[in-house]
């Protein structure tokens, strides 16, 4: 007999479970609320005095408005 090591077996990893498939879901999508329901809509803003209210227009006023 040889003085070499016989080598270990090798540790197997469990086989990786298999992708689950999409569910249907068969609710009604208008029971359910909606991001749009919750965050803030276009151009909310909190309120502001009527001087920002001013300088704001006065910024955002297109050229044609002089």
């Amino acid at each position: 007999m040889s003085d070499t090591p016989t080598p270990e077996p090798r540790a197997t990893r469990p086989e990786p479970a298999p992708p689950r498939k999409p569910v249907l879901v068969f609710d009604d999508p208008l029971d359910q609320q909606s991001s749009d329901d919750t965050d803030r809509g276009w151009g909310e803003r909190p309120p502001a005095d009527s001087a920002a209210d001013l300088a704001r227009f006065l910024d955002e006023k297109p050229p044609h408005h002089l």
